[in-house]
């Protein structure tokens, strides 16, 4: 059975490409969105750069998103949360 290991604090996602976070180099990230909507979530290669890709979180929901470890995040809400992560087991 995988547990999940935490490597790092919870903090809201950043909401534009120019303060995206990279989850000091996580390449796991845990994302849970706490508001009752959906949220886009978007991946760029660095803060303000070009665009990986983005998804619709729904509302009441967790996700675990892998990514290069350069890679930021961005939300649009800080409603989403995010932490750095690892697996065990």
């Amino acid at each position: 059975m995988a547990r999940t290991l935490l490597l790092g604090d919870e903090i809201a996602l950043p909401v534009n490409t120019g303060t995206a976070t990279s989850f000091s180099s996580a390449t796991v990230v845990r994302l849970v969105n706490t508001s009752g909507n959906p949220q886009v979530v978007t991946v760029v290669e660095t803060q303000s750069g070009s665009g990986i890709g983005s998804f619709t979180m729904l509302g009441s929901t967790t996700e675990l998103l892998e990514k290069n470890a350069s890679y930021c995040v961005f939300a649009s809400s800080v409603d989403v949360k995010g932490t750095k992560v690892g697996f065990t087991g």
